[in-house]
């Protein structure tokens, strides 16, 4: 867990917040950090960051986005600033029930998830169970698990480069050797993941996403998410929240796709959004990759407030 008062060098600026996520079964409670930027009297942001990321990953968006509205950035737990408790169990379902914790907490409505990697199935499993909190979604380089659900014409998630590489070390350990040692592989990482601005690493940049990964046990967050998809443990959560599935189709949608991702191929995500939206805009970004807030963020930005603007 990074300190509260970080700021990487300036590069994070902004206010911590903590919500305290209630104690669940055996499990103790945790702290959950979040950004919280933008006038409180309007229409409310929420950005959710995925493998191996954190909040930092949209430090280039909050400033614009909060100009005009409320910008709620969370850290996951087991990621940025939030607490990596020992006692609780890393699967999609949790990362649900806690983001559901704060946005309770908070008693945000009409919100708009801007949601990339894990960030898009969290977001979408959100929305199926509180539709009623949700009004737009604006999905990047993720998917929303249901759109190609029985298909065999387009490549499956686990078939990507990422995701050959995670199966490809389980057996030998090589894949827990390096995810859990986060603190001096997560450039690697997300290389291997679709990482394409490498103009931006620098010292404070690698310090940054480094910081939440001090030890083994600290990278057990991103250990588990890629586990999470690679066996299959998501799936039935996945289709119990199917119920809502008419919900999220009538909720405005758009895709931004960086075509460079390594982790979910692109024709797959373009696809699994076209599955449940099939008239809804999707736009290619070629210079990108999976982590098109690095590599686009102006245009992400840009992006945004068009969809917003045209979906009041």
């Amino acid at each position: 867990m990074i300190a509260a008062n970080e700021t990487f060098d300036g590069t994070w600026p902004f206010a911590a917040h903590f919500h305290e996520v209630p104690a669940a079964g055996d499990a103790a409670a945790f702290r959950m950090h979040y950004v919280d930027e933008g006038p409180r009297d309007g229409e409310t942001i929420v950005c959710l960051h995925g493998e191996p990321t954190w909040g930092y990953l949209y430090r280039n968006l909050i400033p614009r986005l909060a100009e005009r509205r409320r910008v709620i950035v969370p850290d996951h737990m087991g990621f940025g600033k939030s607490e990596t408790p020992q006692d609780r169990v890393y699967t999609l379902k949790t990362h649900v029930e806690n983001l559901a914790s704060l946005i309770d907490a908070l008693d945000l409505h009409d919100i708009t998830l801007v949601i990339q990697d894990w960030g898009g199935p969290i977001g979408t499993q959100y929305t199926v169970r509180h539709p009623e909190r949700v009004k737009r979604l604006f999905f990047a380089n993720t998917v929303t698990g249901y759109g190609i659900a029985g298909r065999d014409d387009v490549p499956q998630i686990t078939d990507s480069g990422w995701f050959q590489w995670i199966g490809g070390g389980l057996e030998n350990g090589r894949t827990e050797a390096v995810l859990r040692n986060l603190g001096s592989t997560v450039l690697s990482v997300m290389k291997i993941i679709g990482f394409e601005n490498s103009a931006a690493v620098d010292d404070t940049w690698i310090r940054a996403y480094s910081a939440p990964f001090p030890t083994p046990e600290a990278c057990i967050g991103g250990h588990e998410f890629p586990l999470d998809a690679y066996t299959g443990r998501f799936v039935e959560y996945t289709l119990e929240g199917a119920a809502g599935l008419e919900a999220l189709k009538a909720k405005p949608a758009m895709l931004a796709e960086g075509m460079c991702d390594k982790a979910i191929p692109p024709e797959t995500a373009i696809a699994d959004f076209e599955g449940v939206w099939p008239d809804r805009p999707v736009v290619r970004l070629p210079n990108a990759g999976h982590f098109c807030q690095e590599d686009v963020p102006e245009t992400l930005v840009a992006l945004i407030e068009q969809f917003i603007q045209s979906n009041a």
